[in-house]
């Protein structure tokens, strides 16, 4: 890759972000594409953010990602936001258009393009989401514009970050939302009925890998486990859940398409989705070596 004056800026701001995935998929897609872009992470600490989002500015860079624990904080700092990241509360991805930036949410998006991709419809369904920050958001309400019945399951101590979400749907779609208590007893009265069950905590990411939010006798055959928790690929639930004969979804999946939607918004391109996810998986491969 040679970088000249003309070359296209887009980069990610977060802390940490020499974690990140993105680098070397947006970059490798460039390649493949024969774009003049490049990718690359910026670590922000939280009392920079604002005047690094100022010299990002200035520096008049094509687009960025935004990754913990900026993306609440990063709202009052744009020039405007997509109507779907308003009403998350939360911007993972922002456009430069000629100085003004805009923000918007591809985490939702490409939950629901990752959940459709799998061959899985959410439209009329009874699906159960865990937890309430900012993934649960993202997902719950983008679930919300289908068809579908919605649980919700909390810790009791942020029990009002799960009603806050259910109010919020309640008022934006006149869709009913169920929140529960996340105890075992509350987990196997939802998932009786449930099609479709989304992990949207923390919970069984590396290295804690060994915890599940769900104990495997709940586990059942009709169901659809998807996990956001993309580090390891088959946590444990996953793998508790392909035992049970559940379908499952990796938070891969989600990983990819957020990040081939930001591609899209920047260069106008269709993302090479295939490569990215290739990528993508041979980086934490290596890093589980």
């Amino acid at each position: 890759m040679e970088i000249t004056g003309k070359t296209k800026i887009c980069g990610l701001i977060g802390d940490p972000v020499e974690h990140s995935m993105s680098p070397v998929m947006h970059n490798k897609a460039y390649k493949k594409l024969g774009l003049d872009y490049i990718y690359l992470p910026f670590r922000v600490a939280p009392e920079q953010l604002e005047a690094a989002v100022d010299g990002l500015r200035a520096l008049n860079v094509c687009g960025f990602n935004v990754t913990i624990p900026h993306k609440v904080a990063v709202i009052p700092m744009l020039d405007g936001l997509d109507p779907i990241a308003e009403k998350i509360g939360a911007v993972n991805t922002v456009v430069n258009m000629d100085g003004e930036l805009r923000g918007y949410n591809t985490d939702a998006a490409g939950f629901l393009r990752a959940l459709l991709d799998s061959g899985t419809e959410p439209d009329g369904k009874n699906i159960v989401v865990l937890g309430a920050g900012g993934a649960a958001r993202a997902v719950t309400y983008i679930l919300a514009e289908r068809d579908v019945n919605l649980t919700i399951l909390n810790r009791r101590e942020e029990l009002d970050w799960a009603e806050a979400i259910a109010e919020l749907i309640n008022e934006d779609f006149g869709r009913p939302v169920r929140v529960l208590e996340l105890l075992d007893e509350c987990l196997a009265e939802a998932l009786q009925e449930a099609d479709i069950l989304v992990n949207a905590t923390s919970v069984g990411m590396s290295p804690h890998s060994e915890k599940s939010p769900v104990p495997a006798k709940l586990l059942k055959k009709d169901l659809v486990v998807f996990d956001v928790v993309y580090n390891p690929i088959d946590t444990r639930l996953l793998t508790e859940a392909k035992a049970a004969g559940a379908r499952t979804i990796s938070g891969i999946e989600m990983l990819i398409w957020q990040g081939a939607l930001a591609f899209e918004k920047w260069t106008g391109r269709e993302a090479p989705v295939g490569l990215m996810k290739k990528e993508a998986l041979k980086m934490l491969e290596s890093h589980e070596d």
